[in-house]
């Protein structure tokens, strides 16, 4: 007689495999700490590591190692190829969005790779991106008057406890953006949240600081590593450190 105990670990062994068999969706979360989903991405897309906790379906290649961009004496590297190709100066209708508490105060939003899709991150005010709100769709304005979408990833599972955000030549198809006074909000039928403007900040293994929607409460069983954060309108004449 075959035991409970083997049938048991066998029926485990089989979830696992069905589990990791599965794809996740496009700008989905793929793997991390406690993560039970799917941890294969649809073709064409990469699963990408945001921390420990979080790793997310973004379009392309495995990315490849990249060289850090030298700075005149007194600066730092950064962990992307690129350098700021826009104005610091805000245009008529635009808003610059930051974080206005430690341990990320007046960093600015933007994408990691400047001007280009992928995952959005907080840097430096020379670099900060600017926005505006449309429709519901939180939108990048860029210097060479193109576009870029916030686009939040799909909730998968009750298990998560935050959502990727990334940008895409594409607007988003769920989910909608808002402000409540100058603070930034994201809300969808779909997903429960307690508070609309909490946002997770997590350093990744180049130190980019990739930011996230927060499902839980705000400064409450915060990740390790993450900082809890509200991201606000800023529309003074420059970003400002």
């Amino acid at each position: 007689m075959i035991s409970s105990v083997y049938l048991s670990v066998l029926g485990a062994l089989f979830f696992a495999a069905g589990a990791a068999a599965q794809t996740a969706p496009q700008y989905g979360q793929c793997g991390g700490i406690g993560w039970t989903g799917a941890t294969v991405c649809p073709s064409g897309w990469t699963c990408t590591v945001s921390n420990s906790y979080y790793s997310q379906c973004l379009p392309g290649a495995a990315p490849s190692t990249t060289i850090p961009v030298t700075t005149p004496a007194g600066g730092s590297p950064t962990s992307t190829s690129a350098v700021a190709s826009g104005t610091t100066t805000l245009l008529p209708g635009n808003s610059f969005v930051r974080a206005d508490e430690d341990p990320n105060f007046h960093k600015y939003l933007r994408s990691e790779t400047i001007g280009s899709a992928g995952t959005a991150v907080l840097g430096d005010p020379d670099t900060a991106a600017q926005f505006q709100i449309l429709d519901g769709q939180l939108v990048q304005m860029l210097p060479n008057g193109s576009s870029l979408y916030a686009i939040v990833a799909p909730q998968v599972n009750s298990t998560e406890v935050m959502l990727g955000v990334s940008w895409s030549t594409s607007p988003a198809t769920s989910g909608t953006f808002m402000w409540s006074g100058d603070s930034l909000e994201w809300s969808s039928p779909t997903v429960s949240r307690p508070q609309l403007n909490a946002w997770l900040v997590c350093p990744d293994e180049d130190d980019n600081l990739d930011v996230f929607i927060n499902l839980g409460p705000y400064d409450y069983d915060t990740p390790a590593g993450c900082a809890d954060q509200t991201l606000n309108a800023y529309t003074g004449a420059t970003a400002t450190p």
